[in-house]
């Protein structure tokens, strides 16, 4: 598994992202979803990689080349072509976070100080998996969503499912393996969706090779399942039940995997 969002943690290389207040820079941060999978990650034995920095600056589900003129000085790519692209200009509430775009320096720095280690990290696990006589990988990519659509999203002013599975429109994974994990989230009491309004981020195109036998899939939990949305505060109560519900689909996934290899 991967958690490319949940990190909070602001470089140096973008002071002006530190003077935010919390409900403006934590509004699409994938809070807690380190904290909610983790437990069953560490029971089941499961690797996985996370990281400690913040989307905002350098977001992992990008890359680096997904820049413009507005991020990052003298870019040929057109301004506002990568609002939220590798570094982001505004939040999805349209929160203006870059008043203008970072040196070439700074967005170098920045390549190598958050996304060379995560996806080093990603190429690793594979690698390890390859070394111990794995041919097929199976790769869950964790994220987290808000409940309703902003007028930002493909789907403005929807109420959204409790989790919705991403394949990049059917190219990043066997068939089978979709069916497995909507199958495993939805016998784990959660509502599931399938390609919307998300379809798969770099990560799943990165990672998703059927041919090659890598399988991954982008799985989005709805936030007010265990947080409130405005105050960016968790629910403990509700935290541990949504827990539980992700010990038993990552469980479910696990134990059936034999039935589609």
């Amino acid at each position: 598994m991967t958690i490319p969002h949940s990190g909070e943690n602001v470089p140096d290389q973008t002071p002006w992202l530190k003077s935010l207040p919390e409900e403006v820079l934590m509004c699409d941060v994938d809070r807690f979803v380190d904290f909610l999978y983790e437990p069953t990650l560490h029971k089941l034995h499961i690797p996985y990689v996370k990281t400690e920095w913040h989307r905002y600056a350098a977001d992992l589900n990008r890359v680096p080349e997904d820049v413009d003129a507005t991020s990052v000085i003298g870019n040929s790519n057109p301004a506002g072509m990568h609002n939220r692209g590798f570094h982001w200009v505004i939040t999805t509430y349209k929160h203006q976070l870059m008043k203008e775009p970072m040196s070439v320096e700074a967005h170098n720095e920045l390549v190598k100080l958050v996304y060379e280690p995560f996806h080093a990290g990603v190429r690793k696990l594979y690698a390890d998996l390859h070394e111990k006589g794995f041919k097929k990988t199976y790769h869950i990519d964790a994220h987290s969503m808000p409940s309703l659509g902003t007028s930002e999203h493909r789907d403005p002013g929807e109420l959204r499912a409790d989790i919705v599975v991403s394949d990049s429109k059917g190219k990043s994974c066997d068939p089978r393996f979709k069916d497995l994990v909507i199958a495993a989230y939805a016998s784990a009491g959660f509502k599931v969706g399938y390609n919307w309004p998300y379809f798969g981020g770099r990560v799943t195109e990165q990672y998703g090779d059927p041919k090659r036998e890598q399988h991954t899939l982008q799985v989005e939990l709805n936030r007010s399942l265990y947080m409130d949305e405005k105050t960016k505060k968790l629910k403990p109560e509700e935290a541990k039940k949504v827990q539980e519900k992700l010990l038993s689909a990552v469980s479910y996934v696990r134990n059936n995997l034999l039935h589609i290899m």
